[in-house]
This record gives C-alpha cells, sequence and structure tokens, in this order.
C-alpha cells in the first residue's frame, strides 16, 4: 500500500488558486504584476550590467549588490510561469514534481538572500571600522566564497523538507492556496504525520534567519559604536548614510517573511486573501524595491543607470 501511494503521488497533479472571489477579474489583476515583474527583472538586470560594465564598481560593496539582484530574481522568476498561467486562465494544474523544484527554488533562495543581507552587513561593518584594510580583508576570493557557501548552505538544509514530501500521501484536497507552491501550504493537504516537516521547518527558519538577523543586528551595533567615535556631524551622518540601502534591503525582506510564516502558523483560518496578499508580497516586493533604492540612495549606481539610458539617445544624436 505504501509502495503504491509513493508511486501515484510522484505523478499526482495539485490545483494552484489565483484571487479567490475575484475569478473573473483575473486578467486585469494579471496587469499590475505584469507591471511588478518587469519592473524587477529590468532593475536588477540594469543593477547587474552596471556593476558589470563599470570598472568603478569592481569593489565588494557591488559584487555583493550584483548577488542581491540575482537572489531576488532566482526567487522571485520560479513563480511567474505559474502565477500568469492562473491568471490568464490557461491552467490551474501543476504536477507534483514541477511543484517541488518550484518550491526548493523560491525557499533556497530566499534564506541565500537572508545570508546576503549578512555578507552586506559585514561589508559595512569592515568599509566604516576597518577602511585601511577594506580591499585587504574583502578579496575578490572571499566574496565568490562567501557568495557560493551561501547558497550552498540554504540548499543542502532545505533537501530534507522537501525531499520527505515524495514519501506523503495527499489523499485529500489537491487545492494550494498560492499560484505558486510553498512548502508550508503542501504539507497542510498531507494525509500523514508532519511533525518532522513542521518541526524541522521552524529549527530551520529559526537558525538560518536567526543567525543572519542576528549577525545583521550585532555588524550594526559595531557599525554605531565606531560611528559614534567621528567627531564631526557630517562625518556620523555621511558614514550612516552609507548603510540606510542596506537597511531598508532587510526591513524590506525580514518583514514580510516573517508576516508570511506568523500567518500560515498562526492565522490559518483566516481569510484566503491575507494568505495570498502576504505571499505576493513576501515574493515580489524584494525584487522591485532593492533596485529602486540603491539607485536612488547610491551615487554610482544612479550615475551608472543614467549613463545607460541616456547613452543611446546621444549616440543617435551624434550620428
Amino acid at each position: 500500500m505504501a509502495t503504491s501511494n509513493s508511486s501515484t503521488i510522484v505523478s499526482s497533479t495539485f490545483y494552484l488558486t489565483g484571487i479567490p472571489g475575484y475569478e473573473e477579474f483575473h486578467h486585469w489583476i494579471s496587469i499590475p504584476f505584469c507591471f511588478l515583474y518587469l519592473v524587477g527583472i529590468t532593475g536588477n538586470c540594469m543593477i547587474l550590467h552596471i556593476v558589470r560594465t563599470d570598472p568603478r564598481l569592481h569593489e565588494p560593496m557591488y559584487y555583493f549588490l550584483a548577488m542581491l539582484s540575482l537572489t531576488d530574481m532566482a526567487m522571485s522568476l520560479p513563480t511567474m510561469m505559474s502565477l500568469f498561467r492562473v491568471l490568464w486562465s490557461i491552467s490551474r494544474e501543476i504536477q507534483f514534481n514541477i511543484c517541488v523544484v518550484q518550491m526548493f527554488l523560491i525557499h533556497t533562495f530566499s534564506f541565500t538572500e537572508s545570508s546576503v543581507l549578512l555578507a552586506m552587513a559585514l561589508d559595512r561593518y569592515v568599509a566604516i571600522c576597518h577602511p585601511l584594510r577594506y580591499a585587504t580583508i574583502l578579496t575578490p576570493k572571499l566574496i565568490a566564497k562567501i557568495g557560493t557557501a551561501a547558497l550552498l548552505r540554504s540548499s543542502i538544509l532545505i533537501i530534507p523538507l522537501i525531499a520527505r514530501l515524495a514519501f506523503f500521501p495527499f489523499c485529500g484536497s489537491h487545492v494550494l492556496s498560492h499560484s505558486y507552491c510553498l512548502h508550508q501550504d503542501m504539507i497542510r493537504l498531507a494525509c500523514a504525520d508532519i511533525r518532522f516537516n513542521v518541526i524541522y521547518g521552524l529549527v530551520l527558519i529559526t537558525l538560518l534567519w536567526g543567525m543572519d538577523s542576528l549577525g545583521i543586528f550585532v555588524s550594526y551595533v559595531l557599525i554605531l559604536h565606531s560611528v559614534l567615535k567621528i567627531a564631526s556631524r557630517e562625518g556620523r551622518l555621511k558614514a550612516l548614510n552609507t548603510c540606510a540601502s542596506h537597511i531598508c534591503a532587510v526591513l524590506i525582506l525580514y518583514v514580510p517573511m516573517i508576516g508570511l510564516s506568523i500567518v500560515h502558523r498562526f492565522a490559518k483560518h483566516s481569510s484566503p486573501l491575507i494568505h495570498i496578499f502576504m505571499a505576493h508580497i513576501y515574493l515580489l516586493v524584494p525584487p522591485v524595491l532593492n533596485p529602486i533604492i540603491y539607485s536612488v540612495k547610491t551615487k554610482q549606481i544612479r550615475e551608472g543607470i543614467l549613463h545607460l539610458l541616456c547613452s543611446p539617445k546621444i549616440s543617435s544624436i551624434t550620428m
């Protein structure tokens, strides 16, 4: 019987949910989603292009910013196809194996983004507290190792959580609460003992987000301690201003992420619209807002974007 269950689970079909109660408006609702995805992809691609092509930006801070852009896109892009398939009434079905891959990518890169934000906090700590040793401490080789370690840590630790889903029988409803697959949403449908997944998932979130957020907090305590030693008010403000974009990026990721976890664990019987709203904020807001914030607050990025946008016009006028 267990073998039969295992064989049918892998080929089972799940059904995604759009915006409950607003199905007749799905085509209209897809327009703002299209706009947000377009803004997010365009903004992050522009930052990646500017960091790659401008020699002045070949510094640790901008390498970490490029990592943030990559993880932002990698976290949101897996949801795009399934979301628009639902909103455009193409199909609500998603196969189990595709659902698992999508789930793996979403959770892996959300944890990776948290690690990248920790690395960016350490970058700001070294830049402000040890400016003379900045280039020698954060070498390109070390930055590459940090990025690789962040990705491996997230992907390896998420595997046991995802792998157990293959052994769960889904004998009841196969209707998911969102237009893409999340682990906390899928285990809710399992007709099995899910205590391991619940406990392991909670421990994983506590350890990874907890360690990263603690590291970010300690970094900023040390930064603040160092900044307060600066004699001039202008110097203190200038030092703190270099951290403003990063603080915004931390809040943009952690607030929706914590909110979504709280909703799934403690507000299971609340309106489905709340779950859907929080899930879309969690996956769409960071890729959209991070490029905007860094473009506004970082002079070099702003100048690079203006040069990128204006250079084709200047070339055409010259010709």
